[in-house]
């Protein structure tokens, strides 16, 4: 999940729908007060934080982030392009300044290189052996289809899977099997895991996108 904080509606749509369009899970907040509840409750792995908000500055809450000991990668957006804005927004521990106006192109390529370096997001309870996998110890009675996109969602870490290429890693390029199959075998993995206790929601449908695996 990347949290956005943009109180410009303009910028905030481009800037959704560029990485939505990469299959990246996008969180906006136009206030700060909603940004910090938020994180809160699940930090994500990734950050792209406006300087100018008005409820404060993205640069006070940036700086309260890195003494609180976060590491999760910030990328600060602004329209202040001076020299010494950005030292100073890299200095206070931002992984990466973008000046306005900006390419969404590169805006996507610096968010990927920051997830990159990001840590892997934690699976609590699920962990995958040779062609085994299992929940809080119980092992799960998966088909070699269901493993395969069991195993492919927890690659992605977190990222919206299309149809269209879980069919290339769980059944192969030269399958004839259609986005139909996709959805049947998630609909009986989500009920697997839900029965092992993972929740009710661990694979989450995208409408019109995709599945992304979220424990």
């Amino acid at each position: 999940m990347i949290l956005l904080l943009e109180d410009d509606p303009a910028i905030a749509q481009t800037v959704r729908f560029a990485l939505e369009r990469e299959g990246l899970q996008v969180q906006h907040h136009a206030w700060l007060k909603d940004a910090r509840a938020a994180w809160a409750l699940a930090p994500p792995r990734c950050a792209v934080l406006d300087i100018g908000l008005p409820d404060g500055s993205g640069l006070d809450w940036l700086r309260e982030l890195r003494q609180q000991g976060s590491a999760t990668p910030i990328l600060l957006l602004s329209a202040r392009g001076e020299e010494l804005d950005r030292v100073l927004g890299l200095e206070l521990g931002a992984d990466d300044y973008l000046c306005k106006p900006f390419s969404p192109r590169e805006l996507v390529a610096r968010v990927r290189g920051l997830l990159r370096r990001a840590p892997a997001p934690a699976a609590p309870g699920l962990r995958i052996e040779g062609q085994q996998a299992r929940w809080d110890g119980q092992a799960l009675n998966l088909t070699r289809r269901e493993l395969a996109l069991l195993q492919a969602l927890l690659a992605a870490q977190g990222r919206i899977l299309s149809r269209d290429k879980l069919l290339d890693q769980a059944w192969g390029t030269a399958s004839e099997s259609s986005d139909r199959t996709v959805d049947t075998h998630i609909k009986t993995l989500r009920a697997k895991l839900r029965e092992a206790g993972a929740g009710e929601d661990a694979i989450r449908t995208h409408r019109g996108l995709g599945y992304s695996l979220e424990l």
